[in-house]
């Protein structure tokens, strides 16, 4: 029983959660655990990480194979993603397409004064005017500033928003579950009552922003410029577990979850 208790701890959960809590937990942890989510040149913390990340796998298996047993076929495991056997993330380009045979039509006209003249009604009557529009022709480009705009409640769960400036907009109560934010600007933005669970905001500039009663849950804020953040009541803890990502972060001033004005 002992052993069991361990167990729900290590997942930071009660005697008893459910298969589906422990299946979430093991999500959520794993996630913030991942080796590869740790800077290469911090090889202590990226040992610790994998350490960490075998203690959790062990935990979800044991309570898993207590709690389907009785309920899923043995071979139905297989189909359980694992973080046991850690691997660097790979990424692998799609093989190209087959080439389709080259097939040559060749056609021979009674008439090869008509046939030339055809095949010169089908030239452009200005080659160098289609080539010049080619080369100028540039895609849009998309545009980065938000500053100041309204996206207050909205679903921008999944977005990319790596690099915009988001500067003063209204965010507050937006759902940016997984969001990737990777050096936006937040300066000043109302964050307040916002979802930014596992949101990745590595290298964010959160001065002066405004973080109140914000879920951080498994937020990654590494190199995030927080002076100055107002981070009253901002969920960052599950019991006495820190779980968002501050390392490298600038903290100077902000106002902590507690209350207290960081040194």
């Amino acid at each position: 029983m002992r052993e069991l208790e361990r167990y729900y701890r290590v997942l930071d959960l009660e005697p008893g959660a459910s298969l589906e809590e422990v299946n979430q937990a093991y999500k959520d942890l794993a996630f913030i655990w991942h080796p590869d989510r740790i800077p290469l040149e911090n090889q202590r913390l990226r040992e610790k990480a994998q350490k960490k990340l075998q203690e959790i796998n062990e935990a979800r298996e044991k309570l898993r194979s207590l709690k389907t047993k009785h309920q899923i076929p043995h071979h139905s495991h297989h189909s359980h993603h694992s973080y046991n056997s850690y691997q660097p993330y790979q990424h692998h380009s799609p093989p190209p397409p087959p080439k389709k045979p080259q097939t040559k039509t060749t056609y021979q006209s009674p008439n090869p004064q008509s046939a030339n003249s055809r095949s010169a009604n089908h030239q452009s009557p200005n080659p160098r005017s289609t080539n010049s529009q080619s080369a100028n022709y540039e895609p849009p480009k998309p545009n980065p500033d938000l500053s100041g705009k309204d996206f207050s409640h909205a679903n921008l769960s999944n977005k990319d928003l790596s690099g915009r400036n988001l500067s003063y907009a209204n965010l507050s109560g937006a759902n940016l579950t997984d969001a990737f934010m990777h050096k936006v600007i937040l300066r000043g933005a109302d964050l307040s009552e916002a979802n930014l669970f596992r949101a990745n905001l590595l290298l964010a500039d959160l001065r002066e922003a405004n973080l109140r009663n914000t879920n951080l849950i498994g937020a990654d804020l590494s190199g995030a410029d927080l002076r100055g953040a107002d981070l009253t009541g901002a969920r960052v803890r599950s019991g006495d577990r820190l779980l968002v990502k501050l390392i490298g972060a600038n903290l100077s001033g902000a106002i902590m979850p507690d209350g207290n004005v960081h040194g």
